[in-house]
């Protein structure tokens, strides 16, 4: 049976009135998971599995898939409408999404990010029933020297997210590696940078970082710009013309590629398809320098990477039984549950259960185009609610959130002090997003670093001996270039004398980038502006 043939059974298979409900229920359940920070896929998924218990398997597995790619495209919203994301692979699509809701455009960006999210899902769906078992075979041959270099390489885009000031990017980027390694080292068993306080112990929760240093920080400008102006602006239409859909294509395309092969790797996730998609965009695009300040590039672009990646990731776990992100790993122990074992097998073994999610997975982005496009005027509403109902509303917000990971005071303590962080960071033109990116890259840094490091025996020059690491290290080096070479013509240029008018041009650079705060950090007197600077993406 060719794959033709494969697929249209597939799609016998998930278009029965059974399978049909489960993708609408499991679609729906993600999307509200995705708008409400807190309960991510990964907790969702883990309460269905007893639900999921004693149903046929297939089923089972289209309904928990639907739950996965549903929470990325629903994380969307709240990252758009109140910067704050509910899903860590819709960080990014923040950065450009809010400043446009900000100006009025709220029900574009929700447009262009369901839009993409679709073309993003049904792209990652083609490759994984096109070139599923070849990728798989790729993918295994990542170890942790390559690893260690992806990281790294996904850790340079702190380069083009914090714009031309290269300084304050890396102390970004550096402050949440830092947060990244608090804990108790996993390899060691070493407290570190805990402070004594046994709440440290596990860590910091990525969800309270995002949500101080975004929307509760979001909150603190709100309160300091109190009786000075910057109303939200009406919701202006959802309608995009065709030259505003020329636009995103050629963006939305690339990330939808980049993302599903990101998503194939195990360990990489839409998270990181996300940054890596939106700092690509920024360096090729003719307007990059309007990343940030509400440009629906930056929108399109982490938006279809995410979901390619999410499908992506089903690649290494339905081929070779190798959870692709932590969400699969709790897919694969359903899977396990279910009584059936992935790998390289299951195309012979289970051909209805794979052709049938692949087919399911196409038709749940249809689902989740048609039920969330009508309701974009509903959810950009939100935006016309008072500043006095909308400051305490994104609070509860937050604080349910967070308080709902582990019931703990202590993580409201840290949610509060990552907000104050935030509110500074805003303040002196630090770019919050690297602060992001270093927490998420972080711990998979060091993990494969030191992995890398014990079979070699101490030799550091593994990680330029092997091809594939050197090529990315490489990579990341030469990403770091125009950067260093901005940052050594601005020294040149200030030791001309302050009356010359190349010093006074470069002051009024310097000046400019100064005073943005940049993606994602929703400031209303700066995202409006023209002439502000980037958040540092």
């Amino acid at each position: 049976m060719g794959m033709l043939d494969q697929l249209l059974h597939g799609f016998g298979i998930a278009l029965t009135p059974q399978n049909l409900l489960f993708v609408l229920i499991g679609v729906l359940a993600g999307t509200v998971i995705g708008i409400l920070p807190g309960l991510g896929p990964m907790s969702a998924i883990a309460l269905m599995i007893p639900i999921a218990y004693g149903m046929e398997p297939t089923s089972a597995i289209i309904m928990l898939a639907g739950v996965y790619y549903g929470a990325i495209f629903g994380g969307s919203t709240s990252s758009i409408l109140l910067n704050a994301p509910g899903v860590a692979g819709t960080v990014a699509t923040s950065f450009d999404g809010y400043p446009m809701a900000l100006r009025g455009r709220a029900g574009k960006a929700l447009a262009i990010a369901a839009i993409s999210s679709f073309v993003g899902g049904t792209i990652g769906v083609v490759g994984l029933m096109a070139i599923a078992p070849g990728l798989a075979s790729f993918a295994v041959s990542f170890g942790p020297t390559e690893y260690f270099a992806l990281m790294v390489l996904g850790l340079t885009a702190v380069v083009s997210l914090g714009g031309n000031n290269l300084v304050k990017g890396l102390i970004s980027a550096v402050v949440g590696v830092m947060v990244a390694l608090v804990g108790i080292d996993s390899q060691t068993a070493i407290v570190r940078y805990t402070f004594d306080l046994p709440e440290l112990y596990e860590g910091v929760e990525f969800l309270i970082v995002a949500l101080g240093v975004f929307a509760l920080a979001e909150v603190l400008v709100m309160l300091n710009r109190r009786g000075q102006g910057g109303a939200r602006r009406g919701v202006t239409s959802l309608r995009l013309s065709g030259r505003e859909l020329g636009r995103i294509a050629p963006p939305t395309l690339r990330s939808s590629v980049l993302g599903f092969f990101t998503g194939v790797l195990p360990g990489a996730g839409a998270t990181v398809a996300s940054f890596l998609s939106y700092s690509m965009e920024k360096k090729i695009a003719r307007d990059g320098d309007t990343f940030g300040q509400g440009n629906p590039k930056g929108v399109a672009a982490p938006e279809a990477a995410n979901n390619a990646a999410a499908v992506g990731s089903f690649v290494p776990l339905m081929t070779l039984g190798v959870p692709g992100s932590g969400t699969t790993a709790i897919l694969l122990g359903a899977l396990l549950v279910l009584g059936v074992t992935p790998g390289p097998t299951m195309l012979a073994d289970n051909p209805d259960m794979f052709w049938g999610v692949v087919a399911s997975m196409y038709v749940g982005s249809v689902v989740l185009l048609v039920l969330n496009l009508p309701l974009i005027p509903v959810f950009a509403k939100v935006l016309n609610t008072p500043r006095a109902v909308l400051v305490p509303l994104v609070v509860v917000f937050c604080v349910v959130g967070v308080y709902g990971l582990s019931f703990s005071v202590f993580d409201l303590g840290l949610l509060a002090a990552f907000g104050a962080v935030g509110f500074l960071m805003r303040r002196n033109g630090f770019p919050a997003a690297p602060l992001i990116l270093g927490l998420i890259l972080g711990g998979l840094m060091e993990t494969n670093m030191r992995r890398a490091l014990q079979i070699s025996g101490g030799d550091w020059g593994v990680f330029a001996s092997e091809p594939i690491s050197a090529g990315l290290l490489a990579v990341a080096l030469l990403s770091l270039l125009p950067a260093l070479v901005r940052a050594v013509r601005g020294l040149r240029r200030g030791r001309v004398g302050p009356s010359s008018p190349e010093a006074a041009t470069d002051a009024g650079a310097g000046s400019d980038a100064g005073s943005g705060d940049g993606p994602g950090t929703g400031s209303e007197d700066q995202a409006p502006t023209p002439r502000g600077r980037d958040d540092g993406k």
